[in-house]
């Protein structure tokens, strides 16, 4: 054999890459779940990055021999999904005919189909994957469009993405199929609608939650969010050296520091906030406070004085200190909803527990000695060594929570800012809506939140809210430039940047 086919002999194929990244082989089984083949299409097409082909000046796609190849797609995938719940119709004829063509030709080189070599094999794939986009439609986020076709096949779905966080019978271990909620409005191409493929690494966890909405009117399509910028005075003290140990003291010196205030929450001024809210604006539905705002023990007590108030929906910055015995530093988002799930509830007395959701920090926070002159913390925090957060570092882990027509995810203070896999993933899915719970400095269209937030609205086009405590704001006075009051900002694709600032002598902002 020479060189060259010896080498052509290693080359991987169509169906060794797809076993190689998967595990099991290419088989006809795998049409009885189109998730499945959606993630077989997208490896195989991203991997040889065949989607350039589907945009290029001189419209070769979609192929010729199609009258309307985006409906006969659409068509297909609808047949599809009604064939998984009953299989007396037969596979849709366009679902069959290109499956068998890609088929024939499952030992092609990946990298003949990278060149473009191979025409039929790339029309194939494309229109397969297209079919299996459409075929997941309502899987994981409900559609309004959706009739009463295939219902149990969509059932069937949803139960396997709660279980085991992906919408394929692939092992999750290895990738996953997730539902997509947003695609660009600009920037980069979208090749799916409905779907995507994300790689091993994150564990992802879809939350669906129900939610009963009174009434016919248009109260009851939006909530009523407040935003708690709560500490409301952070002191230098609040910010505890964990030990008197500094590690390299002669070179890049670094220890670690823990955010532990002396006060808790103050439940009396946060009962007459609720009152006076409702008062206002009739009913609030969610209340947010910033990262590390809420000690662990708090949140009982918490959730009930909400549920006095027909609070929904609570989103909290938790910490945990480090003199609970044999216990790290803890620092998570905790997410939480009324068990009555009913906006516009009549408060009363506490209806019972309410279901918890925990969103992991991923990322520690890293004061250097800008930052320690930026909030004035030279007194506790030598300026001269960088000072790390003390806590643990979790596996990687996103909660997706689907609620109506909205699908979302709280993000804590750096996971905004870190381009990783957690950001692909999010950029994937396009959640309708980010939370962004900080303990940062004033919330300004400058600063380093608002470059983030604005990726975010831009590509998926997801509405970015951030948060954080008017204490640190308050704390927040780089040389010659003035305090500013902005505890929060709202970025989204349509309206652009929104400022919120806490007003003079308010205590909240609702």
């Amino acid at each position: 054999m020479s060189r060259v086919a010896d080498l052509r002999a290693g080359e991987p194929t169509l169906a060794s890459t797809w076993e190689a990244v998967a595990g099991p082989p290419v088989k006809d089984e795998l049409l009885e779940w189109p998730p499945d083949v959606f993630a077989l299409t997208n490896v195989l097409l991203d991997r040889s990055e065949t989607f350039r082909f589907c945009l290029t000046p001189v419209g070769a796609w979609p192929p010729d021999r199609f009258s309307d190849w985006p409906g006969e797609v659409e068509e297909a995938g609808r047949r599809w999904g009604a064939w998984v719940e009953d299989r007396g119709a037969g596979l849709p004829e366009l679902l069959s005919e290109e499956w068998s063509a890609f088929r024939e030709v499952e030992e092609l080189p990946l990298e003949e189909l990278a060149r473009g070599e191979h025409r039929r094999a790339r029309e194939a794939l494309l229109t397969v994957h297209a079919i299996a986009d459409e075929a997941c439609a309502g899987l994981g986020v409900a559609l309004d469009t959706a009739d009463g076709g295939a219902c149990l096949y969509r059932a069937r779905g949803r139960e396997l993405l709660a279980r085991t966080g992906s919408l394929a019978r692939v092992n999750p271990r290895r990738l996953r199929v997730l539902p997509k909620v947003c695609t660009p409005p600009t920037g980069r191409a979208s090749f799916s609608r409905y779907a995507c493929v994300h790689g091993p690494g994150i564990e992802a966890r879809w939350h669906k939650i129900p939610a009963r909405h009174p009434g016919m009117d248009v109260r009851s399509e939006y909530a009523n969010l407040l935003l708690l910028p709560w500490p409301l005075e952070v002191k230098a003290t609040d910010f505890r050296p964990l030990d008197d140990a500094v590690q390299r003291p002669g070179k890049d010196p670094f220890s670690f520091f823990e955010f532990a205030p002396a006060n808790g929450l103050d439940f009396d001024l946060l009962d007459r906030v609720l009152v006076a809210a409702r008062d206002e604006v009739g009913s609030v539905d969610v209340v947010c406070l910033p990262e590390l705002a809420v000690g662990e023990g708090e949140i009982d007590e918490l959730e009930s004085l909400l549920d006095r108030h027909g609070v929904v929906t609570l989103q909290a910055g938790v910490r945990r200190r480090s003199d609970l015995p044999g216990t790290p530093p803890g620092n998570w988002l905790h997410s939480s909803v009324n068990p009555r799930f009913e906006k516009g509830a009549i408060p009363g007395e506490r209806t019972g527990r309410w279901l918890h959701i925990r969103q992991d920090k991923h990322h520690r926070w890293s004061l250097d000695e800008s930052q320690i002159y930026q909030y004035h913390l030279g007194g506790v925090l030598h300026p001269r060594v960088r000072w790390w957060e003390a806590m643990e570092i979790p596996r990687r882990t996103i909660q997706f929570m689907e609620v109506a027509e909205l699908t979302f995810i709280c993000l804590v203070c750096e996971d905004l800012a870190e381009h990783d896999d957690i950001a692909q993933l999010v950029r994937a899915v396009g959640p309708t809506v980010v939370f962004a719970m900080l303990l940062d400095g004033p919330q300004l269209t400058t600063r380093w939140a608002a470059r983030y937030a604005s990726v975010l609205a831009d590509d998926p086009g997801s509405a970015v809210l951030t948060l954080t405590s008017f204490g640190m704001v308050e704390r927040s006075r780089p040389h010659r430039r003035d305090v500013s009051p902005v505890i929060a900002l709202c970025k989204d694709s349509a309206s652009g940047f929104r400022e919120i600032p806490l007003e003079a002598g308010a205590t909240v902002w609702s």
